[in-house]
């Protein structure tokens, strides 16, 4: 009897884990974009792109997916160079080539028939914390131009940067961060 509940677990187990495929991001059509207010006097805007990332992804039960991104830090795009250098230097990242921003899911709670709340871990600058993105499947379906299976998803979320060691200057230049993220993402394989 021990060995027929063994069997029907790792039965059950194999065939959830089926469930999900994987997908990797298309780095040409993914960005995070991020805001913050300058002194009260504007909105200054930046954005990361061409970043790696999977996400396993169970379209009928969308709560056993899963997602890992990583960027890297210096890929950072400002429009102001001088701004992108004082975001690398020691007042925020001093950040070094090879420096990463990793974000990895450790839940997801769906909140609609296209809604999710995906809870994981952010890290960046050497510390991590748990950080909530209300996230929206876009759509699915094969890409007209590659011919296979395909995945878009948005998600926004608020960071405050000093509790990532990125807090200079605040308040005077918020501490909270706006975050807007695109992707698509294309069926492995």
């Amino acid at each position: 009897m021990k060995s027929f509940i063994l069997a029907t677990a790792l039965t059950a187990a194999a065939s959830m884990a089926a469930a999900a495929e994987k997908y990797v991001l298309d780095a040409s059509h993914s960005q995070v974009v991020f805001s913050y207010n300058h002194l009260g006097f504007s909105t200054t805007y930046g954005m990361f792109s061409g970043f790696e990332g999977e996400i396993m992804f169970d379209q009928e039960n969308p709560a056993a997916s899963f997602v890992t991104v990583a960027m890297p830090v210096m890929s950072m795009f400002t429009g102001w160079e001088q701004r992108e250098g004082h975001f690398m230097s020691e007042d925020f990242f001093g950040a070094e080539e090879g420096d990463m921003i990793n974000f990895t899911s450790t839940g997801i709670e769906v909140t609609g028939d296209n809604t999710a709340k995906i809870t994981g871990d952010l890290t960046m600058n050497d510390v991590t914390k748990s950080v909530v993105l209300d996230a929206k499947l876009n759509q699915t379906g094969d890409h007209p131009q590659a011919g296979k299976p395909w995945a878009g998803f948005d998600a926004t979320t608020t960071v405050l940067r000093s509790d990532f060691g990125l807090g200079a200057f605040a308040p005077f230049v918020s501490d909270e961060v706006e975050v807007i993220i695109s992707i698509e993402a294309m069926k492995a394989g």
